[in-house]
């Protein structure tokens, strides 16, 4: 074991890495991460997550459920090297935390299930760290169980994910029988005890020499054909010297040329130390990512990971504890330390840290300052909310805030008791602010507090949060489900004229619109295109251009709600080709009402049609279930895309309407006593059939 501490306030840069955990549900992420915390001597007994002892599952509701809900930051230390780690969730619901904590890292691990291969959820997150242009390795997990083939998984990350693997091991053994790996970039044998001890290095075994040797072939002749420098020393002696090859696969890495595949079982501890040291050799240290861009009244600055510039940190996630707030914070230049100032640039107001504390899972510790490269949190900030940058308040920047996802599904929340309104209230709020995925609004017509979210585990999490933190006794209605409305047949010239006359000046606007569908790219269902174009078509300067915006402001504001059920409306070209003014009495207010007005008629002139989400859903069942399934999948309005059997089990894909679901996982796993699983993600929208349209139309 080696951790080799020393200090961190005089560790350099370079001997940091900030790294996440990526993986679908149930691939083993959290037990690779209580394995890095116990293998680098930052905890003494491994945790484990059926026993509900991890530290980084350590609220609650994830003991309980057994699994990542809320992202977790830790550190540990490792030949020398700081590691910060967040622990990010696996399931699609709490796919928000996982974009945020995507946005503050230098790199990231993902684990693959050696039996199953890239999952949906697994691609998921890939495609987010692809948009974030994080580095990645690759751990296949699991080679211990049956069924487990590395190079069967190791094609689906080829297939599936589009990205060149780079294989940098073989195991010894398989399935029971899995004892170690043959490191290929330094061919040597690593061999763990039964117990799950350190691993004793050997040669490569006989029976495995020649196999060996075929694989580091295969890893060279790869290499060579991405990296310039590993190609030229191929090309003069036909082999590639075991230092070249780790600089290249270092460079290949960073620049997402390829992903360094490494195997073994997090959970008989197997192929964890190799892990740690290609964390170290391959992820990027904070001074090789590019300098973080942000702005200033529209300038476009830069900086650097220099701890002796000025302060500048985003802030990725805020939390509420029995001792105060906790505002997490990724420090990208300078250094910040209890008593500092800080500037929230991007709400305006100066903050005062009261307190930086180095954070382990739901445990803490404080420091005197993070200097650039840290995640901390910091006691003090009171308005910072996630997507904040935090920064010295004579050297302002913003950095861009991570992306939210718009919620899907919605329940009705109540107080069951008319004196605890008030409370509800402060602690919808303070979830809100914990979660910007989630939101809460009150609705207009029927007075209800509607909770919304990202799907059903999603809002009966946060709502059992509620219930736990704040003993609150709540009532919650059925969910229900942001659906669309967008224009199938529109209508041509429609005229509107605004004419109001109260004494003094008066409103006249006088407009004519086009409405037709907008013709874009259907979603993966077919369903229709998403979006609002407008444009001018007004000749001669009828109608001045800043009454031309007016309409087309108006017209937004009339998209809030469509003729069908007062859902928002989208998919549809408005174009304003003719109008009139007057010379006293037209005013931008006055074709702002008329754009509002006359878009509502004509909408409810047109054909209109109900969008709603789909979702894209995998089931895993027993052979012997799959009819049983299939059925009900159809009853639920579902489009089987396809069926692949694998080992006595069925996986299933299919297109299924929100709407539908509530309620699946009960049934599933009545139908298949137990054994079913699912997964989903979103899938955009589709259109809804008329006869259902009638059908939810009246509900």
């Amino acid at each position: 074991m080696r951790t080799n501490l020393r200090p961190h306030s005089t560790r350099s840069l370079t001997a940091v890495r900030n790294l996440g955990i990526l993986a679908h549900v149930d691939a083993g992420k959290t037990t690779v991460t209580e394995r890095f915390l116990y293998t680098t001597g930052a905890t003494h007994k491994r945790g484990e997550v059926h026993d509900g002892t991890t530290v980084t599952d350590f609220d609650p509701q994830e003991r309980d459920r057994g699994i990542t809900i809320f992202a977790a930051a830790v550190s540990c230390d490792w030949d020398g090297h700081r590691i910060n780690l967040i622990d990010t969730p696996g399931h699609v619901d709490f796919s928000d935390e996982v974009e945020r904590s995507l946005r503050v890292l230098d790199g990231a691990v993902a684990v693959f299930d050696a039996v199953a291969g890239v999952e949906p959820q697994s691609e998921s997150v890939w495609r987010q760290a692809d948009r974030h242009r994080v580095p990645r390795i690759a751990f296949v997990n699991k080679l211990d169980r049956a069924g487990a083939d590395l190079d069967t998984a190791v094609a689906s990350i080829r297939d599936r994910l589009h990205t060149v693997p780079l294989v940098v091991q073989l195991p010894i053994g398989q399935e029971d029988g899995f004892t170690g790996v043959v490191d290929l970039v330094r061919m040597r044998a690593l061999v763990w005890a039964a117990d799950g001890g350190a691993y004793r290095e050997h040669p490569v075994p006989d029976e495995l020499r020649a196999r060996a040797l075929r694989r580091r072939r295969l890893l060279e002749e790869t290499v060579a054909e991405l990296h310039p420098v590993a190609l030229e020393e191929f090309c003069a002696g036909a082999a590639l010297r075991d230092d070249t090859l780790a600089a290249a696969l270092r460079d290949l890495t960073r620049g997402g040329e390829g992903v360094v595949v490494l195997c073994g079982s997090a959970y008989r501890n197997r192929g964890i130390e190799p892990l740690l040291d290609a964390v170290v050799a391959y992820l990027p240290s904070p001074l090789d990512v590019p300098p973080v861009r942000g702005t200033l009244d529209g300038e476009v600055l830069e900086r650097a990971a220099d701890p002796a510039a000025p302060f500048a940190g985003l802030v990725f996630k805020v939390t509420a504890t029995a001792t105060g707030r906790l505002t997490y914070v990724r420090v990208y230049a300078g250094t910040v330390g209890k008593g500092d100032t800080v500037l929230d640039a991007t709400a305006g107001r100066t903050e005062r840290v009261g307190r930086v504390l180095r954070v382990q899972a739901d445990r803490n510790t404080e420091v005197d300052r993070a200097a650039a490269g840290d995640i901390v949190a910091l006691v003090g900030p009171k308005s910072a909310r996630a997507g904040a940058t935090l920064c010295a308040p004579g050297a302002p920047v913003v950095f861009e805030p991570p992306s939210v996802a718009a919620p899907v599904v919605s329940v009705a929340v109540e107080a069951r008791r008319s004196l605890d309104t008030d409370k509800l209230a402060t602690a919808l709020a303070q979830l809100v602010e914990e979660d910007p995925s989630l939101a809460v609004r009150t609705d207009p017509e029927t007075g209800q507090t509607v909770l919304s979210g990202m799907g059903e585990l999603h809002l009966e999490v946060a709502v059992e949060k509620i219930r736990r933190a704040h003993g609150l006794e709540l009532g919650v209605g059925p969910p229900q489900v942001a659906y669309r409305e967008t224009v199938v047949r529109g209508v041509t010239g429609l005229l509107y004229r605004h004419v109001k006359q109260e004494g003094g000046a008066g409103q006249f606007a006088h407009v004519v619109l086009d409405v037709e569908p907008l013709e874009t790219t259907a979603g993966a269902t077919g369903g229709a295109g998403e979006g609002f174009v407008f444009r001018s078509a007004v000749t001669g300067g009828r109608v001045p251009q800043e009454y031309v915006r007016a309409v087309e402001a108006g017209c937004r504001d009339a998209l809030a709600g469509g003729p069908l059920g007062g859902h928002p409306v989208t998919g549809l070209r408005v174009t304003l080709s003719d109008g009139a003014t007057h010379s006293k009495d037209s005013s931008e207010m006055a074709f702002r009402t008329a754009g509002r007005l006359a878009l509502r008629e004509a909408l409810r002139a047109s054909t209109m049609a109900l969008l709603e989400p789909v979702i894209e859903l995998t089931v895993t069942v027993p052979d012997s279930a799959v009819g049983a399934v299939l059925g009900d999948l159809a009853a639920r309005r579902g489009r089987v895309g396809g069926s692949l059997a694998r080992a006595g089990t069925a996986v299933v894909t299919a297109t299924v309407p929100l709407a539908e679901l509530f309620g699946y996982a009960s049934r599933l796993r009545g139908r298949t006593q137990g054994r079913g699983t699912f997964t989903t993600r979103p899938a955009g929208y589709a259109r809804v059939p008329a006869g259902v349209t009638d059908t939810l139309l009246t509900r």
